[in-house]
């Protein structure tokens, strides 16, 4: 399945996380995207899936809500969410601001997540 809009990347990044499907995440993702981890670290496309294998390993799911989506013409958008991470009955509530951009099949996928816990 692909996003056909920038808000239909959460509900498919949601879906592949809660199914623990590791290659349906990263198929999300640009090959040259950036995905930004909690110290600062940024994230290749084989790093981001060996981010995820290990992450869901443990049985990790996710609550996630869409708080804004800002499209421009330029085929690119910036979205903002709120989510919950929960983990061996630890939830860890963060926020995350992602950047998409529109492929040539029209499917969106990610090209920059920054997903931050607070401080």
């Amino acid at each position: 399945m692909a996003a056909r809009t920038p808000t239909a990347i959460h509900k498919l990044f949601l879906d592949a996380f809660n199914s623990r499907d590791v290659e349906a995440l990263v198929a999300l993702y640009e090959p040259t995207a950036a995905l930004v981890t909690r110290d600062g670290t940024v994230l290749g496309h084989d790093a981001i899936r060996e981010a995820y294998r290990q992450m869901l390993e443990g049985g990790a799911r996710m609550d996630l809500t869409t708080r804004a989506v800002i499209e421009s013409k330029d085929d690119l958008a910036v979205l903002h969410a709120s989510w919950t991470y929960h983990r061996a009955r630890k939830a860890t509530p963060g926020l995350s601001t992602e950047v998409v951009r529109k492929q040539p099949d029209g499917t969106w996928l990610f090209v920059i997540d920054e997903p931050r816990t607070p401080q």
